[in-house]
């Protein structure tokens, strides 16, 4: 067995001990956030809640909120804040929350942080918000990003620095051109990292000084990072 398939397998073991709660999913563009996300809803069997996902789920289903989105998306409007807790707020109140849940995006700010841990102590929320952040150097980011290639056919993802194709721009399956995403060039994604630090520094710091944050390495076998993860939640809630 691998070592990052015994990682997993401790990971497993770990978080049978205690019940997860509400976490946080903190992590720069690159950093392997959603693939962690995947990692923890198999090993706790909680759900994934992603804003990205609610916006366009409640926009596409009509619902009195994403209709109130819709408008905001059609004027080229960041959605705000308040609507986006509402919908978050009504996700929460779903029954395959009880034992916990990965929160990805939300929240983002320091606002949200704190509606969201006052909404969750006026509902009875024996378990508050722990934050984990994945921590990836900035010029690994980078190059996990900007290296980033795609088969247009297959769409088989290739890293020109860490997972090169056999031939130089084709695809080792189907023999397509592989193409870059707009959005993976370096100009890109130094403004997305401005953003990011400056939005979630302050998401950081909030749940740092109540003693519910935590860092793994993510610059690690995706079982070893998922393993820290929930070693770094047991540990919180045992504090707690």
């Amino acid at each position: 067995m691998s070592s990052s398939m015994i990682a997993v397998e401790q990971g497993r073991e770990t978080g049978s001990k205690t019940v997860p709660g509400p976490i946080l999913l903190l992590g720069a563009p690159g950093s392997g956030k959603g693939t962690q996300s995947d990692q923890l809803v198999k090993l706790w069997n909680i759900p994934h809640i992603s804003t990205g996902e609610l916006l366009r789920a409640n926009m596409a289903q009509g619902t009195a909120l994403g209709k109130i989105a819709q408008q905001s998306v059609n004027r080229g409007e960041l959605v705000h804040d308040s609507l986006v807790n509402e919908m978050v707020a009504a996700r929460l109140r779903q029954p395959d929350t009880v034992n916990g849940y990965i929160l990805d995006g939300f929240p983002r700010t320091l606002g949200q942080a704190t509606w969201l841990d006052g909404r969750l102590a006026s509902d009875g929320q024996s378990l508050p918000v722990i934050a984990v952040n994945i921590q990836v150097d900035y010029n690994q980011l980078l190059r996990r990003i900007t290296g980033r290639r795609n088969c247009p056919v297959c769409a088989t993802i290739y890293n020109v620095f860490m997972n090169p194709p056999k031939r130089e721009g084709f695809c080792d399956i189907e023999g397509a051109a592989l193409v870059q995403r707009a959005d993976d060039t370096e100009k890109v994604f130094k403004e997305r990292m401005r953003v990011y630090e400056g939005l979630t520094a302050p998401v950081i710091e909030h749940y740092r000084a109540l003693g519910r944050f935590a860092e793994v390495d993510g610059d690690r076998p995706i079982g070893v990072i998922a393993a820290g993860i929930v070693a770094a939640v047991e540990r919180l809630r045992n504090q707690a």
